[in-house]
């Protein structure tokens, strides 16, 4: 179904099912919440897509889930739901979905089912568990057989849970290792899709995980997956999700950003080489001789470019493609003469690993040499030395308009879909403006929150513009005098490493008795959980910090936006970006840089007020949010917290906060 036909009239209504779940949880009905669940049932039934904003507090995951399991069981066809964060998809399958269905089964006369469905990636490869992973020359090394130290004992780990996956029916999918393993000790216990036997030749192919999910998820109402997988099925045309026609996008903010990510490629000279030693058994000395070669030519043929964005490709980098293209094109005739067929499993398993290094070796170098006006490549130093060049899509609005959303409906959500209080960034994102657009509406319900009550937006009007050399020392003044008050309790969001490391330095020698604690020094899930304990902590980052934290209460009643998070002005996308805009005559400023900071300001700000009992303030270092005419645009996007530039007025409440009294802005 995809355009005007909906499903049958239900027995069971979308507000009467969502009104049993929230009535189960021991919640209050929210006006919002039932009317984003209505406009979701609309969109579904009449194949319009749908953008909703919905606050935090909203309760926007029963919203959608609702009128969607309401379709999947009267048309007999999943819907599927694609998150972003791993946090947000263990809400819906641990909690939200089971919530949901103990509500409905006695409404709808049977148990819903929901399935979780990630890349094959994810889950643990029996096979390669068992039977080792191909070593640097492609043959199979069993994990006793590696080196002692971190890796060894963090692969044997790793094996050993998956074999207690298996026994015990588990899922084997990585998220559920916990703690997790580095992205190279997984690769031991893993396999990409193309590396994979199949199930059919095997010889564990009826335990397989990523098996066992698809089946689970061919017979579910809900699939749950995320962004990646979704962009596959939609944008390479690999069926890896079942057949819908549905699509709940949470997190819509983060859609394009991963879609790119899909879309993406690299080439680096160790990939190559290690491409050319796995390959050697199946395209001879020669072969893979040349390629290995022609991996040491990338290598010096990037160390003549600086790294940044590449306009145009220099001479020698673009022969250095060539031959790097056609060696590999030599190699892979050398896998076709090689078929794998009547080979043991072991030995397909190498073959196929190396065969997928060779094929991605072409197809990068393939696409690189064609230089399309609609790809961005660049050169970018890596942190152990040696340089990787890069290609990405300079948009993939079109690729989501025609695959994703020309195929589906789609309804997409966040906190944060309205900036500049328009929905015409997120929609341009999804490629829904312009002629050829298909029809969409735009709705804010709103949040439950009292914003112009329970927090202070504090503009620091008086500050110099902040530089890019880390914090100035007015500033590190501001946030000592603000935390200070705050007594400590601060999640200060920094937009870079340096300007955090120095941030945290000063406060831990002006303020002793306040703990700092920094991203960089431990993983993050173990800073925000001693931060949440401890209400004197404080904690301080970056990016990832801005996005998905979820400290409600006490831990939390000061958030610093140290500078406006626009894109470095070298940042090779967004700059492509910015200057394709203003080639076509429109503002690559305001379109690209001012919506970047815009959604940024946005997730930092909501890092506050997360529940209806928190109280704090949101203090901005920066004095361009109201001195710059761009101010008000990206104000506009922040929730609506009452407004003050006078620090005085801030530290007051903040101490009368961390005295135990709400601060009372309306007073001033």
């Amino acid at each position: 179904m995809n355009g005007t036909e909906g499903p049958e009239t239900s027995t069971v209504g979308v507000t009467d099912l969502l009104a049993a779940v929230v009535d189960s949880l021991g919640g209050a009905h929210r006006p919002g919440q039932v009317n984003m669940a209505e406009a979701v049932e609309k969109a579904i039934s009449t194949g319009e897509h749908l953008l909703v904003q919905a606050g935090t507090g909203t309760g926007k995951s029963l919203a959608y889930l609702v009128p969607s399991l309401l379709y999947a069981v009267e048309m007999d066809e999943p819907v599927v739901v694609a998150t972003a964060t791993l946090a947000l998809q263990a809400q819906l399958v641990d909690r939200d979905l089971p919530v949901l269905a103990d509500a409905a089964e006695p409404l709808i006369g049977r148990r819903p089912r929901w399935a979780t469905l990630k890349g094959r990636a994810n889950y643990a490869c029996l096979h390669r568990v068992r039977d080792g992973a191909p070593d640097d020359q492609g043959d199979l090394v069993p994990v006793d057989e590696l080196s002692l130290g971190t890796l060894a004992a963090d692969v044997m780990r790793a094996r050993d849970w998956a074999e207690d996956q298996a026994t015990s029916r588990g899922t084997g999918d990585r998220d559920r290792l916990d703690p997790g393993v580095s992205d190279r000790a997984w690769a031991h216990v893993s396999v990409s899709a193309r590396e994979c036997l199949g199930a059919q030749r095997c010889p564990y192919g009826k335990e397989c995980f990523a098996e066992l999910a698809r089946v689970r998820a061919n017979d579910a109402d809900v699939v749950v997956t995320n962004h990646a997988l979704l962009a596959i099925n939609a944008l390479e045309g690999v069926p890896v999700l079942p057949e819908h026609d549905i699509v709940v996008v949470d997190e819509g903010h983060e859609l394009a950003a991963r879609v790119t990510n899909v879309a993406a490629a690299d080439l680096w000279p160790g990939v190559i080489d290690r491409a050319a030693t796995r390959s050697r058994s199946y395209a001879g000395e020669g072969d893979s001789g040349e390629l290995r070669m022609t991996g040491e030519r990338l290598r010096q043929a990037l160390g003549d470019v600086a790294p940044g964005r590449v306009d145009e490709l220099p001479e020698r980098l673009r022969q250095a493609l060539v031959d790097l293209r056609d060696a590999a094109r030599a190699v892979q005739s050398g896998f076709a003469g090689t078929p794998g067929q009547d080979r043991e499993p072991d030995a397909e398993a190498a073959r196929r690993a190396a065969k997928a290094m060779v094929d991605d070796i072409f197809s990068t170098a393939e696409r690189l040499l064609g230089e399309s006006e609609y790809d961005v490549v660049w050169v970018e130093e890596r942190e152990r030395g040696g340089r990787i060049l890069k290609v990405a899509p300079l948009s993939v609005a079109g690729l989501l308009r025609e695959r994703l959303f020309g195929e589906t409906t789609v309804v997409a959500t966040s906190a944060t879909l309205e900036l500049g209080g328009s929905f015409d960034a997120a929609a341009g994102s999804f490629g829904l403006i312009g002629e050829q657009a298909p029809k969409w509406r735009g709705l804010d319900v709103g949040s439950p929150f009292d914003y112009g009550r329970q927090a202070i937006l504090y503009v620091a009007r008086e500050l110099p513009t902040p530089g890019r050399d880390g914090l100035r020392s007015e500033a590190v003044d501001a946030l000592v005098e603000l935390m200070s008050a705050a007594g400590g309790r601060t999640l200060g969001l920094f937009s870079s490493r340096r300007a955090a490391e120095e941030a945290a330095e000063a406060v831990r020698g002006r303020l002793p008795g306040q703990p700092v604690l920094c991203q960089g020094e431990d993983i993050v899930p173990t800073l925000v959980r001693k931060f949440t304990e401890d209400p004197a902590t404080s904690l301080f980052g970056t990016l990832s910090l801005w996005q998905g934290v979820d400290v409600p209460g006490e831990s939390c009643h000061l958030v610093v936006i140290d500078r406006l998070p626009f894109p470095r002005p070298d940042e090779p996308l967004s700059s492509a970006r910015q200057r394709w805009v203003e080639k076509n005559g429109g503002n690559g400023f305001m379109t690209v840089a001012a919506n970047h900071a815009a959604l940024l300001m946005a997730q930092g700000a909501g890092r506050l007020i997360r529940r209806s009992t928190d109280r704090g303030v949101v203090a901005v270092l920066d004095p361009r949010l109201v001195t710059a005419r761009y101010g008000s645009y990206l104000r506009a996007s922040l929730p609506p917290m009452w407004f003050t530039t006078d620090r005085a007025v801030v530290s007051g409440a903040l101490r009368r906060l961390n005295a135990g009294a709400a601060p009372a802005p309306a007073e001033h």
